[in-house]
């Protein structure tokens, strides 16, 4: 199951015994769904949840005809979908003008009259989200979204959404094959969103979700750190271990002066052993900036064949 079915089974599952907060989410729903006039109304939706949803707001608040049509989409072959729509035409135009809109009405607009409160306004884009809304998983990224279908309610969403006093919404818009996309990124943004419709449950989870990924990149940059400077060591070791076996190899290591010959011979038994450990290793220890000090001098005198007492 995806993540935007779970949060649209919290959303389904909450209960609610007040008839205009049932009557506003219901509201979101149809004016956001696929036909919502004086002759028709018909919500399509893969969620079967929503689908549920719809049918009991429609049958505890108007009690009409409804004939439900589930459909397996050609395209998919796996993906059902859902089809609720309203028989009578005089019970969808009871209900059309029960939300406050009329025949004369040119576009499809929210009318506010029905969201006359802070909690209206949450059921309302509760039942907007049921109808239109997704959320990615959060394992992949943080998005959130309304598919719109009028420019206009995307408008109205935008405005509605930004007058929320409890949450700093800052949705933005785009076009996209013929529909209007209002969206959210950042994983606050849409964790206040869950939590204001009604799925604190999901809302948490993208919040536990973000503490593991967190934890995860702050282990793999730590991890990626130590082995760049292993790296670093193993290459330096590679290149001084060459100088020394070059003297070794010509003058010999003996020509050396003892604090010389002491970390070439101690190099040379310990590739891997870094800096600071060679220097603690030295009689008498040293610092690991006087143990690079003395490798230093080594791989000069073996890159101009000088000898280093010059």
């Amino acid at each position: 199951m995806s993540f935007s079915s779970e949060v649209k089974r919290e959303l389904c599952t909450g209960q609610c015994f007040d008839r205009d907060m049932l009557k506003a989410e219901l509201y979101g729903m149809l004016l956001f769904g696929k036909t919502f006039s004086e002759n028709s109304i018909v919500f399509t939706t893969e969620s079967a949840y929503a689908a549920k949803r719809l049918s009991f707001l429609l049958e505890n608040l108007y009690m009409p005809i409804i004939e439900r049509q589930n459909a397996l989409r050609v395209r998919t072959g796996e993906s059902r979908l859902y089809r609720i729509s309203v028989v009578d035409s005089a019970e969808c135009k009871k209900i059309y003008e029960d939300f406050g809109h009329t025949a004369s009405q040119i576009t499809r607009r929210v009318n506010r009259a029905n969201l006359s409160s802070e909690e209206f306004s949450s059921a309302f884009i509760r039942g907007v989200f049921l109808s239109c809304g997704s959320v990615s998983d959060p394992m992949k990224s943080y998005h959130a979204e309304f598919c719109v279908p009028y420019k206009n309610l995307s408008v109205d969403l935008c405005k509605i959404l930004r007058e929320v006093t409890e949450c700093d919404f800052t949705p933005k818009t785009v076009a996209r094959s013929g529909s209007y996309i209002v969206y959210f990124k950042g994983s606050e943004q849409i964790c206040d969103l869950l939590t204001y419709i009604g799925a604190p449950i999901q809302a948490m989870e993208i919040m536990g979700t973000k503490a593991v990924k967190q934890v995860r990149n702050n282990v793999n940059r730590r991890t990626n750190s130590e082995l760049a400077n292993i790296s670093k060591v193993v290459s330096a070791a590679v290149t001084q271990i060459e100088a020394i076996k070059q003297i070794k190899n010509t003058v010999g290591l003996e020509s050396l002066p003892d604090d010389l010959k002491e970390i070439a011979y101690l190099r040379l038994e310990n590739p891997d052993m870094s800096l600071r450990a060679l220097g603690e290793n030295l009689h008498p220890p040293i610092s690991r900036s006087g143990a690079n000090h003395r490798l230093q001098r080594l791989m000069e005198y073996a890159n101009s064949k000088e000898n280093p007492n010059d």
